[in-house]
């Protein structure tokens, strides 16, 4: 049984009513828990945060449905489905709103949707099409807009693109390229300045990046910042403490259950405690000074799960 999220539904537990006891200890700081596991086994995942629930969308093995999960009593509710099915989007959460922009649909077609989620509402609208179609995205809010960063063009090769779209007007911006150009990368905000962190080259898991790039608005210009300890791409990122901690990814060899953390106060790298279990496709995002991470492959390529491990730094 699953909650249905809507204007007058009464919302119903569907799994989990308590967090199981912690179960992963490893080098370096923080401890792992399980939550609830998300009705549906996905990868490839878009995953933001609004309003203290964590909206998990597109995918493989998705379809259109949105799910949504609510830390505060471990359950997971759906909503309205989503307009388009699409993998490799992005997601984020802004004034209140949930936003899914880019990703492949109809296989491998990098696509310029963008469509805006209310759950006041439980309803989508279309908006402003992304003026760059394209896949293995990421994107990142920021004073009201939303930054969207390098992915995958139809040519099915990296793209610098960076273009930002304002709410309000409804209306994009171009902005300073993304310096180095690649696909399955992550992106964070601390202060005034966005991380673009690793990834890898035109869709290959076999050249994967340690690339650590910032970029700072109020001058439109990028710096090249301390690299990722272990170079790898198919990554999440959340930000906890004015750290931005990278999770999971994918190799030719197998998937990673790395945790690293960058700090730009000090240009340096520390680890966390390993994923409990490593994997590739997946979503993160903090909630009450927990970061959850969500769904993702346990073995590269297309491989899903429905998995939901629990970070207490």
């Amino acid at each position: 049984m699953i909650g249905k999220i809507g204007p007058s539904a009464v919302m119903t537990v569907i799994v989990g009513l308590v967090f199981l006891m912690p179960f992963a200890f490893g080098q370096g700081p923080g401890r792992w828990m399980t939550g609830a596991p998300m009705p549906s086994a996905r990868s490839e995942v878009a995953v933001a945060a609004v309003a203290g629930k964590i909206y998990v969308v597109g995918g493989f093995g998705a379809g259109r449905q949105l799910e949504i999960y609510e830390p505060a009593t471990n359950r997971w509710l759906r909503g309205a489905p989503a307009p388009r099915a699409v993998h490799h989007a992005a997601a984020v959460g802004l004034n209140g709103k949930l936003y899914m922009i880019g990703g492949y649909a109809g296989g491998w077609s990098p696509v310029d949707f963008v469509y805006e989620y209310d759950p006041a509402t439980d309803a989508w609208r279309k908006r402003a099409r992304l003026p760059t179609p394209r896949g293995a995205l990421t994107a990142v809010a920021l004073d009201g807009k939303i930054h969207v960063l390098s992915g995958v063009g139809r040519n099915g090769r990296n793209i610098p693109a960076h273009e930002v779209y304002d709410p309000a007007t409804d209306s994009w911006r171009v902005r300073a390229p993304v310096p180095t150009p690649r696909d399955h990368l992550a992106a964070a905000v601390v202060g005034n300045r966005i991380y673009v962190i690793g990834g890898r080259v035109d869709g290959s898991y076999a050249r994967n990046l340690d690339v650590n790039e910032a970029y700072d608005p109020a001058t439109n210009r990028w710096q090249a910042r301390a690299p990722m300890p272990t170079a790898r791409s198919g990554i999440a990122a959340a930000v906890f403490n004015g750290e931005v901690l990278v999770f999971g990814g994918e190799t030719t060899s197998g998937t990673f259950d790395e945790a690293e953390a960058y700090d730009p106060r000090t240009d340096r790298w520390r680890s966390y405690a390993p994923l409990p279990t490593a994997r590739h496709g997946l979503g993160a995002a903090n909630v009450g000074g927990r970061i959850y991470v969500i769904s993702g492959g346990t073995t590269p390529g297309g491989s899903a799960s429905s998995l939901n491990e629990v970070l207490s730094p």
